[in-house]
């Protein structure tokens, strides 16, 4: 059966329409909370239509997850921290800049992430599993960067340096907004502990700034 553009457009723009109401809902009340009808009603779309995309709520979630990773781990935290400097170390750290920035222009970092969702399902269901690839993700490009860095056993560097990013996150959230500031002087420890005996410490100039019209993935969410 021949299926015209007009309909591919419609199908396309459904989905996108149940994905971002998930999207909000999950983020502010997490996942155990937000209930399919409650998703079929304020997305506007038919019941049959939500499952022709998406076969179960835990699909809808894990498609929630997917673009929480490109909007947060990808295009906030990965392309954003690339930009503020030239070389993987200083990178590293803009990985706080990119944090501080985050707790200083919203609350949106007190919304369900992929820690909370992990807590909330649990290892042993299948959202939760999905959160594990997420953060296992976010830290194989933390690795990345500590090995072109030239930093020793990079991978365990990664595991430390994820629980520096988190705690920070849980510190922002008690109140505490310089707390990636703090984060990444732990950082910087932590960095020249990984570093091989007799290689320099890099000279770097100091962190670029986000531009003025910079957004957070929550504001353009909102745009």
């Amino acid at each position: 059966m021949t299926v015209s553009n007009t309909e591919v457009t419609r199908r396309r723009s459904a989905r996108e329409e149940i994905l971002a109401t998930a999207y909000e809902l999950f983020t502010q009340r997490g996942i155990r909370a937000v209930g399919v009808d409650e998703v079929i009603a304020k997305s506007g779309v038919a019941k049959a239509t939500l499952y022709k995309h998406f076969r179960s709520k835990n699909d809808l979630a894990r498609a929630f997850l997917d673009q929480r990773e490109q909007r947060w781990s990808r295009d906030f935290i990965e392309a954003g921290s690339a930009k503020r400097a030239d070389d993987p170390e200083g990178q590293l750290l803009a990985i706080f800049d990119m944090l501080d920035e985050w707790y200083l222009r919203n609350d949106s970092f007190r919304e369900r992430s992929f820690m909370s969702v992990l807590l909330e399902m649990g290892t042993g269901h299948p959202v939760g599993q999905a959160c594990v690839q997420h953060l296992a993700n976010l830290r194989t490009m933390v690795a990345a960067r500590a090995a072109a860095a030239g930093l020793a056993e990079p991978e365990d560097f990664a595991l430390s340096f994820h629980i520096l990013m988190e705690g920070s996150i849980i510190l922002a959230s008690e109140g505490d907004r310089r707390a990636a500031l703090r984060a990444k002087e732990m950082a910087r420890t932590l960095i020249d502990k990984h570093r091989p005996p007799g290689k320099v410490k890099p000279r770097r100039p100091p962190a670029r700034h986000a531009p003025a019209n910079h957004r957070t993935p929550e504001q353009k969410l909102q745009s």
